[in-house]
């Protein structure tokens, strides 16, 4: 995602040019999109110049949204009920599992405040160029 927001400018990117960019197997990058797809955060298009593109703009994508899509709920507790412990329960397993639901709460949310546009501008920021494979330009 960061990727087409920093080098797409717009246009749709293919899987071979960022697969070769940021490093990452073709076929994988492939189930990635599939996962980015049906949660509506891309678009595809077929043909020659078809590709990968943002269904928003990059302003309006959170990297909350993304790992969720990919990864699934960010949480760092095996859920609701633990070992019997619920919500309330004044346990030391309840209120560890309290602890790391909002925990949990607030990691969630410190993700959606980071959008793919605050990633690009730090990149630019980083001197990283614009459609140039291996990213970085070091400076001595």
């Amino acid at each position: 995602m960061f990727d087409i927001a920093f080098h797409g400018e717009g246009a749709a990117a293919q899987i071979k040019d960022i697969a070769e960019r940021q490093g990452i197997p073709p076929r994988f990058l492939e189930q990635i999109f599939q996962d980015l797809r049906r949660a509506g955060l891309v678009s595809s298009k077929r043909g020659p110049r078809g590709g990968y593109q943002l269904s928003r703009p990059a302003r309006e994508i959170s990297v909350g949204e993304i790992v969720r899509a990919v990864e699934g709920p960010l949480s760092l507790c095996a859920g609701d009920e633990v070992d019997g412990a619920e919500a309330g329960d004044p346990t030391s397993v309840g209120v560890t599992e309290s602890m790391f639901r909002d925990l949990s709460a607030r990691l969630s949310a410190c993700f959606d405040e980071v959008k793919l546009e605050d990633l690009a501008d730090q990149a630019q920021r980083q001197g990283v160029r614009r459609g140039h494979a291996g990213g970085y330009v070091y400076v001595i």
